[in-house]
């Protein structure tokens, strides 16, 4: 089994993977021709009204590792608990222009695609990390979404202009939470900048409005587990547990806010647009049904404030089985999808976020549905016509949706191959876990540590969902993603 999964390259079992399922792993000679002919970030033409935001304190909030930097935010004390809030997003149409060859490229995955051996960036390296990304000490062209947050979390007054930002400082997700926490010394990047610590807490303070107003309103609290692989060299080193925390929630509360303002935005100005929505849920008696085998009642038609009182509940009862609910309940509220919204239309909206307008529109280094959208802002704002047909729009609704379903199984498909490599040198060893599936077609336990899943294929008789089980692992197939368990 050693040798045999020395021989086994993750990155490219993944590009194999991507081919697979539809998607180009590698960009065309095209594309990259095209982005080595690029001498500078994209720079405002004459003609165009672009505001000079450049000396805000603007700074973007991301993962420790990432690179492809798509908004900074900044925010503005009104007083009297009001606070204005402005979210740079990168204008990647200024250097990708619809129809080119790096645009067929973003247009055919629709997406990056982050497995655990290998990053597939839906645009090259030298846009996505360098002349379309907001780095730190670079000046760029963004679209900058505008909305003010009073004391009881209600956005009004939006506004969506273009602008020249630079961004002050580099911030990561986990330090930044850890000092908001006060678990941590404020992290070097915000201290070298005067002022960027106020503006964090300002930000802070304004995020956990816009959320505790959307909780109001029934957006679900959801914690299903997510997982990264540690490599190194080729190998798994480990596998982390990702968590949430307040620094995440600043980016997630005000992409969310903004990616509202741009849907009524567009509505607003007779265009149409391209949403993305998760319909109340057809299985809704199946969600009654589980909330009655945890002793709780609820009301016979889709209620996403009920809904969350009931999630609230589990998740203070049984922390450590509130993942596995929260996983159940993602799959039957049904799969997000890319809609054409037309303007004065009734709106499906999202049921999970308990918003009824909502766009991507925040993330266009990354996803084409921004893109798309962002190219649809630009030709309201400069009084252009629309660069998309109505019909050519729903085709792009359903092919993104279908290919980023693809991107998440294979993202899925290797995160499973890593942890069966991981695993591989432990055949015979016994851990902890709980079951988080059993139907007759198998049985499925999650380990805590390291926290990966795998199929019970001895003693599963009588087991169900949420039973504390001691599992012995007897198999790996790291080609296929398979790790075997037995219970001990």
């Amino acid at each position: 089994m050693s040798k045999r999964t020395n021989r086994i390259d993750l990155a490219e079992l993944a590009a194999q993977v991507l081919l697979e399922r539809g998607l180009e792993p590698e960009f065309t000679p095209e594309a990259l021709n095209q982005v080595a002919r690029l001498q500078e970030p994209a720079k405002p033409k004459p003609e165009e009204t672009v505001r000079d935001l450049r000396s805000l304190l603007w700074a973007s909030i991301d993962n420790d590792n990432s690179r492809d930097l798509d908004q900074l935010t900044v925010a503005d004390d009104l007083g009297k608990g009001a606070t204005r809030v402005l979210v740079a997003i990168a204008d990647v149409d200024a250097m990708v222009k619809q129809n080119s060859p790096v645009d067929v490229h973003a247009r055919k995955n629709t997406t990056s695609i982050y497995t655990a051996a290998r990053v597939f960036p839906m645009l090259p390296e030298r846009l996505s990390t360098d002349l379309s990304s907001l780095n730190p000490d670079q000046e760029r062209l963004a679209v900058v979404i505008a909305y003010t947050v009073d004391s009881e979390g209600v956005t009004s007054d939006p506004e969506i202009y273009r602008a020249l930002v630079h961004s002050k400082a580099k911030l990561a997700y986990n330090s930044v939470g850890a000092w908001l926490n006060g678990e941590e010394p404020m992290p070097a990047a915000m201290q070298a900048v005067e002022g960027l610590a106020d503006q964090m807490r300002l930000q802070d303070a304004a995020a956990q409005r816009l959320c505790i107003q959307r909780h109001r309103h029934g957006a679900l609290v959801l914690d299903s587990i997510e997982t990264r692989a540690i490599m190194e060299d080729g190998e798994v080193l480990d596998i982390e547990r990702e968590s949430k925390n307040r620094a995440h929630e600043i980016i997630e509360d005000f992409m969310i806010a903004a990616n509202g303002v741009v849907a009524r935005f567009l509505d607003h100005h007779g265009s149409p647009s391209f949403r993305r929505v998760v319909r109340s849920p057809e299985r809704w008696d199946r969600i009654e049904s589980l909330a009655a085998d945890y002793g709780e009642e609820l009301p016979p038609d889709p209620d996403p404030v009920a809904l969350q009182r009931f999630l609230l509940k589990m998740r203070k009862a049984d922390p450590v089985r509130f993942p596995d609910l929260s996983l159940t309940i993602i799959k039957l509220l049904g799969r997000g999808e890319y809609a054409v919204h037309e303007p004065n239309q009734d709106a499906d909206g999202h049921f999970g976020l308990a918003v009824r307008d909502y766009s991507h529109s925040t993330a266009p280094n990354r996803r084409y549905p921004d893109v798309i959208t962002q190219r649809l802002l630009k030709a309201v704002l400069g009084g252009r016509t629309i660069a998309y047909g109505p019909v050519e729009l729903a085709e792009l609704a359903q092919h993104c949706t279908a290919q980023e379903d693809a991107a998440k199984k294979a993202e899925r498909q290797i995160a499973k191959s890593a942890a069966a490599m991981l695993l591989a040198h432990r055949i015979g060893q016994t851990f902890d876990g709980i079951i988080t599936g059993a139907k007759p077609k198998g049985v499925w336990a999650r380990i805590f540590h390291p926290p990966v899943e795998g199929r019970v294929v001895e003693g599963e008789a009588g087991l169900d969902v949420g039973d504390r089980v001691r599992v012995r692992l007897v198999d790996t197939d790291v080609h296929r993603g398979y790790i075997d368990f037995a219970i001990q």
